[in-house]
């Protein structure tokens, strides 16, 4: 799917200096790749690529959010993480062999704008651009800490324990903090959220109504609001 040139480059200029990996650089170092970004509008669950293709670049999350999955050999989906805007995915395919994959499959949670920039442009402007090479690895080397706390929790942490953590990333990464009440909105169903868990739906839906039976959560829909942040988050540290 061909991506649309952008010709308003201080709009693109603003983006790329609040992006994680771009936020702490020099305005002129923003300035030798925002000529080479594209953009492109897309619809809720439509994909953006797939592990199965060529890796031809790497994405920025303008609006909306994206989820990347994988699929097991009975063609399960398995959500591995969640993006929101300004964050980067398919990073991993830097300085990679020609011919390389992706690594996950993304598909639009939410109609949003995605920016592209191809993947020899990006490791040409990192050859010089010190600053810039070292945030890459930075946020490369926290993208997989934070990956390796999360197989962690799922394969050593009883049901419980593993829910009310995948909550709580959740609810840090796109919850709204009103006087120590998180309000939530999921932005994937419940059970898109048990393959971020790594358990069934049922098994979260019980956890879930176990959190409500003890007050700690409200639910309506996909909206849940923790009644008590801190008590909810010691909930996990209580358990280790």
């Amino acid at each position: 799917m061909e991506y649309e040139k952008q010709d308003h480059r201080p709009l693109i200029d603003e983006f790329l200096g609040k992006i994680e990996i771009f936020k702490e650089l020099p305005s002129e170092s923003i300035q030798l790749i925002d000529k080479r970004i594209i953009k492109k509008a897309y619809l809720k669950g439509e994909r953006i690529m797939s592990e199965y293709e060529v890796a031809k670049g790497v994405y920025f999350v303008h609006s909306g959010i994206v989820k990347l999955t994988k699929q097991d050999e009975d063609g399960n989906e398995l959500i591995v993480c969640i993006k929101k805007k300004g964050e980067i995915f398919a990073e991993a395919n830097l300085f990679n062999q020609t011919g390389q994959t992706y690594p996950a499959t993304g598909t639009m949670v939410q109609d949003g704008e995605i920016y592209f920039l191809n993947t020899d442009d990006l490791e040409q402007e990192l050859l010089y651009s010190p600053e810039m090479a070292v945030q890459i690895i930075r946020y490369m080397s926290e993208s997989l800490r934070d990956m390796t706390s999360i197989l962690r929790d799922i394969a050593l942490l009883d049901v419980y324990t593993k829910t009310v953590r995948t909550l709580e990333r959740l609810a840090e990464k796109f919850g709204a903090n009103h006087c120590n009440r998180m309000h939530l909105e999921l932005p994937i169903t419940v059970q898109e959220f048990s393959t971020l868990v790594g358990t069934s739906r049922e098994s979260v839906s019980r956890v879930f109504s176990r959190l409500k039976k003890e007050g700690i959560i409200e639910i309506t829909g996909r909206k849940i609001v923790i009644v008590d942040w801190c008590k909810f988050c010691s909930l996990y540290h209580q358990r280790l």
